[in-house]
């Protein structure tokens, strides 16, 4: 006997579920986070690094002015080279220039090739923009000082802005790196606490699974302080239902036995009242009544135990074993017939099915096949497309597409001479209604003889 599945939580998660809820709201959250910090960050550092290299630029123009002085022939030249020896290297990007008019300008080493644009400096207050240099756009600086004879010196030093770019080119890769490291590691944070947080409800799932698969008869476990109160209150419905439904059952079989009493007494007092032909017509519809009153009470307590059981938790049956019984009850019940069960190892299973409700209807067909076979009756037990099917066969005279049709209305006899009331498939259809079981009946195909009917149980 296999024992009943183990349910798992699925890795799918609905639209609607909590799980999704929360972890769509940690990624929205982390993600404006760090899409505002990564943002002002790289907002921050440009600001920071271009005052930088705007002071830096406007103190290295300074000192330019400081250290720069006329010759006897009245053309500029520098003390001593600037402290930033990046001016020294050929097309570094630091480039310095000194112009006074009717002089040939004086150039940093650096500018190999190219000039500067000395129309920057116009003014005795510096003044800067982005030019063109002589290896690419420049961020340039430029002031005016008054010279002897009259004349005005012009002093302009440049930046290539690609060294700007470049820093912050670096910091924003190294930034988004890192950010979206931590923008995982809070993801994968917020996904484990959710997980550990929401695992209570997954062991409630699974133990309400538990229940309805009848494994177990009430909801096991132990839960947080939060959800332990609505475990509580669960099953102590499910106890009362319980209860209410074992009561019904009770009821239900102390109900028809009272009926049972009166109804025989009138069937008798029918029956003699016929035997002393006083009144032959009135005792034939007591008779008749008293009949139909017996099939309804038989029909409506069947009908009740299956209804009944079909909605109580924690039930189960196994096959093939619970059918070893039945089917030894019928061999000893119908000696001159062969009863043969073909059990395939593969349909072994465990089903949330009431073993009273499910051997009561097995116990229905198995004694309707015995009744009517020749000689033999085979049950057998398969995996079908969507469950477990048991087929009931037997080698008797089989029944025609209309009598199928009927062969399940209450009261219904092909053969008065035959035992029984008429109850029995009718009742099976309501037990396999109520089991959320599929009963068909059909003829074995020519040149065989006899019907089987098959039972589809879900699982």
């Amino acid at each position: 006997m296999n024992a009943p599945p183990r349910p798992r939580p699925t890795l799918a998660v609905p639209w609607h579920s909590l799980r999704l809820r929360f972890v769509l709201s940690i990624l929205l959250w982390v993600s404006l986070g760090i899409g505002a910090i990564w943002y002002s960050s790289i907002r921050l550092f440009e600001r920071h690094v271009e005052a930088s290299y705007h002071e830096e630029l406007e103190v290295h123009l300074r000192e330019l002015a400081r250290l720069t002085r006329l010759d006897a022939e009245g053309a500029p030249k520098l003390t001593r080279p600037l402290s930033d020896p990046r001016y020294e290297e050929p097309l570094s990007g630091f480039y310095w220039q000194v112009s006074l008019p009717g002089q040939p300008p004086l150039r940093s080493e650096s500018m190999t090739r190219g000039a500067l644009d000395e129309g920057i400096a116009h003014s005795p207050n510096v003044v800067h923009k982005v030019l063109g240099g002589p290896t690419g756009p420049a961020i340039t600086y430029g002031f005016t000082r008054p010279a002897p004879g009259g004349h005005v010196l012009h002093f302009v030093i440049a930046t290539d802005q690609r060294h700007l770019d470049r820093l912050v080119r670096d910091f924003t890769r190294e930034l988004t790196v890192w950010l979206v490291v931590l923008a995982v590691t809070l993801l994968a944070t917020g996904i484990a606490i959710i997980s550990f947080g929401l695992r209570p409800l997954d062991r409630l799932a699974m133990a309400i699974s538990r229940l309805r698969s009848g494994g177990s008869a009430r909801l096991e476990g132990r839960y947080p302080a939060e959800i332990e109160p609505l475990v509580d209150d669960l099953n102590a419905f499910i106890e009362q239902n319980t209860e209410i439904i074992a009561r019904a059952r009770v009821q239900a079989g102390n109900l028809a036995h009272s009926l049972r009493t009166p109804l025989a007494v009138i069937t008798d007092e029918a029956e003699r009242l016929a035997e002393s032909g006083q009144a032959p017509e009135a005792a034939a519809v007591l008779l008749d009544q008293a009949r139909r009153m017996g099939q309804q009470i038989e029909y409506q307590l069947a009908r009740a135990r299956s209804s009944a059981g079909a909605r109580l938790p924690g039930t189960a049956s196994a096959l093939p074993e619970m059918l070893e019984p039945i089917v030894s009850a019928m061999r000893r019940l119908h000696r001159d017939r062969t009863f043969v069960l073909d059990a395939d190892p593969q349909a072994a299973v465990v089903l949330p099915i009431d073993p009273v409700d499910l051997s009561e209807l097995v116990s229905i067909l198995v004694d309707n096949a015995g009744k009517w076979a020749a000689s033999r009756v085979v049950v057998a037990v398969r995996r079908a497309a969507g469950g477990v099917e048991i087929s009931v066969t037997d080698d008797g005279p089989g029944m025609t597409a209309a009598q199928i049709a009927e062969a399940c209305e209450i009261g219904r006899r092909f053969d008065e001479a035959m035992p029984g009331a008429g109850l029995g498939l009718a009742i099976a259809r309501e037990i396999a209604r109520d089991i959320g079981a599929t009963l068909s009946l059909a003829a074995l195909a020519p040149p065989a003889r006899g019907l089987c009917c098959r039972v589809l149980l879900p699982g």
